[in-house]
C-alpha cells in the first residue's frame, strides 16, 4: 500500500484537531453506527477542558488505496517540547491559518522549522465562514512569513485550499461548493506530498514521541528510516554522540490504524510505529540494528525557561482533602511524569520534602499540577522563577520571548506601557483589521509572569497575547514586581461573613464566608504596599438593645477567584500556592509572624 506521512501546523484554537475529527469520519475510520466523540484526538480531560492540544498524537486514514499517516502537534509553545522532532517523521505539512487572525507566533516557531527541513507546505484557511474573515490578506501574511523564513522558490509556490473544518469541507476558492467534502485536502496530500523517502541499510529509527504504559512500559514513536523490524528482534539505543545506551529485545510493534493502534508483525521503512520493550531509549536517541555504528542526526531538547518547586504540603489543614501527600510519593510521580515528558527537568533540593521542576512555561507546569491534584495529590508549590544561564564571558543571561498581542486601538497604549516597565522593547506595530492592532514586543520571561491577568484587565478582556521562546540575552536588570500587599488570617478557625464585611475597605477578599483559615493563611488583598494581618473570626457582638437598621443581611462584595494559574503568577517569593483535589490556598511561606519577620530582617539585610 502507498504511504504518506503529513503533519498538521497551527497555532492555538485554530481549528487542527476539529480538522482531524472530519479527516477521520470522511476517510470511513468509523462505523455507521459508532458514537464518535468531538476532538477524538484531544484524549485528556485537560485537553477537552481547555480546548489545546497538551500531547503530540498520531493517527492514519487510508484514502484511494493509500495511508496516510497523520500527526497532531501540539500548538503551544510551552508543549512544543515534542514539535521539531515530529517535522523529521513526515514528509509534507498542512499549515493550518484562521481566516480572520492569519499566521500566529506558534505557526511561525513550528513553520520556521518545518521550512529548514525542506517540508513543502500545504496552506489551509480555515474558518473561512467566520464574518469577519479576510482571506486574500491572511494569504498575503502567510507567503511574507514565509519569505521571512527564508523559504525557497519551491516552497513560497504553495498549493491554498478555503474552507471550515467544522463544517467538513474545503475548496479551492473561498465559496462553499455544493458537493462539499474534504476530498480535495485528500487529493492534493496524495499529490503534493512525496512517498517517504527511505534509507540503505540495516534496521535505524529516532525517537520522536515517548510515553509510558503500564502494560507495556515504555513506548517510542518514530518513522522507521531504513530496514525493517519484527517483534522479538534485538536492537539497540544510541545516544547523540554514538554511545550505546542499551540494547534489548522488541516486545510489540504497534502502527496506527484510525485512532487505534493495532500490534503489526513487521515494521517497514517509511512508516511510523511505535515499539516497546526498551528502557532507557528516549526521545531523540536513534533505536537501530546491533550492527549500526553511526546514529541518525537529531534535533536537540530545548533547554526548560521555568523552574518551580514542589512542597510537601505542611499547612494546618495539609491531608484532610487528599490522600497522596508524602514525599516519595510525589517524588515517584514526578520521575513517572520526566519518564514521558521529555521537556520536563526534576532535581532533588537541600531539603528532603521539596524538589525543583523545570519546564517550557508556566502552562506547562500547571497543567501538571492539575493533573496531579486530580489524582489526589496535595502539595504546595512556589512562585515559578526563570532559569538564568552563564554567558562565555561569565555574564548572567537570561530568557527573552517574542510576545505578540493583538488589541482594541483604543487600549494599544496601556498596553505599550505596561510592557515598557516589564522591560520589553517594542519591535512592530500594525494594523490586523477591524480597529485592531498587533503589537510585537521582545521581553524578559520573568517580566511576563503574571502579566496575562493584568493584560485582561487593562484592555476589558479584549486581548490576545502569545508567547514564544526568542533567545538568551543580557540580565535586563530589577523588574517591580506586586504591588499591592496581602491580608492575612492571625488565627485558625472559619471565616465569618460579618467579619469579612468589616474588612472590605482594606481591600477585596479571595475566600468566602465559612472557608476554614489558619493563621498565615492568604485571605485578602491589601490596598496598599504593606501586609496586614487580620482577625476574619470576629462575630458580631450580641446586645438587646434593637435599633432600626442593626439587623440588615450583611451584602458582601464576591471575592476575586484565584485560579490556579493566576494565582501561581501572582504570589510573591515569600508565598505559596496550596493544591489540594478540593481547594486552592494562598499562603505565606512561614505561617509564624515571628518567623516571617526574622526572614524579612535576613533578606533585608543580605
Amino acid at each position: 500500500m502507498a504511504l504518506r506521512n503529513i503533519a498538521i501546523i497551527a497555532h492555538v484554537d485554530h481549528g487542527k484537531t476539529t480538522l482531524v475529527d472530519e479527516l477521520l469520519k470522511q476517510s470511513g475510520v468509523y462505523r455507521d453506527n459508532e458514537r464518535v466523540e468531538e476532538r477524538a484526538l484531544d484524549s485528556g480531560d485537560i485537553e477537552k477542558e481547555r480546548g489545546i492540544t497538551i500531547l503530540a498524537k498520531a493517527t492514519s486514514v487510508t484514502w484511494q488505496d493509500t495511508r496516510i499517516n497523520i500527526v497532531d502537534t501540539p500548538g503551544h509553545a510551552d508543549f512544543g517540547g515534542e514539535v521539531e522532532r515530529i517535522l523529521n517523521m513526515v514528509d509534507g505539512a498542512i499549515v493550518l491559518v484562521d481566516a480572520a487572525e492569519g499566521p500566529m507566533p506558534q505557526t511561525k516557531f513550528v513553520v520556521g522549522k518545518a521550512l529548514k527541513v525542506g517540508l513543502r507546505p500545504i496552506v489551509a484557511v480555515n474558518k473561512i465562514d467566520r464574518p469577519d474573515a479576510r482571506p486574500d490578506e491572511v494569504i498575503n501574511e502567510v507567503f511574507d512569513l514565509f519569505a521571512a523564513l527564508d523559504a525557497d522558490d519551491e516552497q513560497l509556490d504553495f498549493p491554498i485550499l478555503y474552507g471550515s473544518g467544522r463544517d467538513g469541507w474545503m475548496a479551492a476558492g473561498p465559496d462553499k461548493p455544493s458537493d462539499a467534502s474534504l476530498a480535495p485536502l485528500f487529493d492534493l496530500v496524495l499529490d503534493h506530498v512525496p512517498e517517504p523517502s527511505v534509507g540503505d541499510g540495516p534496521f535505524r529509527m529516532i525517537g520522536t514521541i515517548l510515553e509510558a504504559n503500564p502494560f507495556l512500559g515504555r513506548i517510542i514513536t518514530g518513522r522507521i528510516h531504513s530496514g525493517s523490524v519484527k517483534p522479538n528482534q534485538t536492537i539497540k539505543v544510541m545516544d547523540g554522540d554514538g554511545k550505546t545506551l542499551e540494547t534489548g529485545r522488541v516486545s510489540k510493534i504497534l502502527a496506527f490504524r484510525g485512532l487505534e493502534r493495532q500490534p503489526i508483525d513487521e515494521g517497514r521503512a517509511g512508516d511510523i510505529v511505535a515499539i516497546a520493550g526498551l528502557s532507557k531509549g528516549t526521545v531523540a536517541d536513534t533505536f537501530c540494528d546491533p550492527s549500526v555504528t553511526e546514529p541518525l542526526p537529531a534535533q536537540p531538547i530545548d533547554p526548560p525557561t521555568v523552574t518551580m518547586s514542589f512542597i510537601v504540603n505542611d499547612s494546618p489543614l495539609a491531608g484532610t482533602e487528599g490522600d497522596k501527600v508524602t514525599s516519595r510519593v510525589i517524588r515517584d510521580r514526578l520521575m513517572k511524569e520526566a519518564e514521558g515528558n521529555v521537556a520536563l527537568r526534576i532535581e532533588d533540593s537541600e531539603q528532603k520534602d521539596a524538589f525543583h521542576v523545570s519546564g517550557r512555561g508556566e502552562l506547562q507546569l500547571a497543567v501538571l499540577i492539575e493533573t496531579m491534584r486530580r489524582e489526589g495529590f496535595e502539595l504546595a508549590v512556589s512562585r515559578p522563577r526563570v532559569v538564568m544561564q552563564t554567558g562565555e564571558d561569565g555574564a548572567t543571561l537570561e530568557p527573552i520571548e517574542e510576545v505578540v498581542i493583538d488589541v482594541d486601538e483604543e487600549h494599544s497604549g496601556a498596553v505599550v506601557q505596561k510592557m515598557s516597565e516589564r522591560k520589553g522593547e517594542m519591535i512592530e506595530l500594525k494594523p490586523s483589521g477591524g480597529d485592531r492592532v498587533r503589537l510585537v514586543f521582545h521581553a524578559p520571561t520573568r517580566g511576563l509572569i503574571g502579566y496575562q491577568s493584568e493584560l485582561l484587565t487593562d484592555t476589558k478582556g479584549t486581548a490576545i497575547m502569545n508567547r514564544l521562546f526568542h533567545e538568551y540575552a543580557p540580565f535586563k536588570g530589577t523588574i517591580a514586581g506586586r504591588n499591592n500587599g496581602v491580608l492575612i488570617a492571625n488565627e485558625p478557625g472559619e471565616a465569618v461573613a460579618y467579619a469579612l464585611f468589616n474588612l472590605e475597605d482594606r481591600g477585596p477578599m479571595v475566600i468566602d464566608p465559612g472557608v476554614k483559615v489558619y493563621q498565615g493563611m492568604i485571605v485578602g488583598i491589601h490596598t496598599r504596599d504593606n501586609d496586614l494581618e487580620v482577625n476574619v473570626l470576629k462575630g458580631k457582638k450580641l446586645t438587646n438593645v434593637r435599633a432600626a437598621g442593626k439587623d440588615d443581611a450583611v451584602k458582601l462584595t464576591p471575592p476575586v477567584r484565584m485560579t490556579l494559574e493566576r494565582a501561581l503568577s501572582w504570589i510573591q517569593d515569600d508565598e505559596l500556592v496550596e493544591v489540594t483535589p478540593k481547594s486552592i490556598r494562598l499562603r505565606k511561606l512561614y505561617l509564624d509572624p515571628h518567623e516571617r519577620k526574622r526572614f524579612e530582617k535576613t533578606r533585608a539585610s543580605a
